[in-house]
């Protein structure tokens, strides 16, 4: 994503360009990837003490180890989002849905097990917003493209 003219006023159109490729909803996704992926990831791993650490998987709470172990994997999940959302790559469909889905389930299933949920009610309205960027993943279709 080089600038043409080498400075830095030449990023923008070209920032803007990229920014183009892929509707607004998508474009927060790919954001929330590249946050993940580069900022906050890295800080729970490296940084976070192991007695702090938590990680969810399938709306399960992984405190300690377990979480610092099964990190990487999610560390993994978002810098495939990020380079799969940059270069709108055709694997991404299902994928990202799918993994869309695993996180509206995951939201449900938590707010029940998990002592800090709050129930049916709240774990029903965590798992409807959830079906909507899910949904809109999976009517996305069209808009990945084959790898080149």
């Amino acid at each position: 994503m080089a600038a043409q003219d080498g400075t830095i006023a030449g990023i923008w159109p070209t920032l803007v360009a990229e920014l183009r490729r892929r509707p607004w909803w998508m474009n927060v996704l790919w954001a929330f990837c590249l946050y993940m992926t580069f900022i906050y990831v890295p800080f729970d791993l490296f940084f976070k003490p192991v007695a702090e650490d938590e990680e969810v998987w399938f709306g399960f709470v992984l405190t300690g180890w377990a979480a610092k172990a099964t990190e990487p994997l999610h560390w993994l999940i978002y810098a495939a989002g990020a380079y799969g959302f940059w270069k709108m790559s055709r694997w991404m469909w299902p994928w990202a849905s799918v993994y869309a889905a695993q996180v509206m389930v995951a939201m449900l299933v938590w707010n029940l097990v998990d002592a800090r949920g709050g129930g049916w009610i709240p774990g029903l309205i965590a798992a409807a917003l959830f079906a909507v960027p899910t949904a809109a993943l999976w009517l996305a279709k069209g808009r990945f493209r084959p790898a080149s």
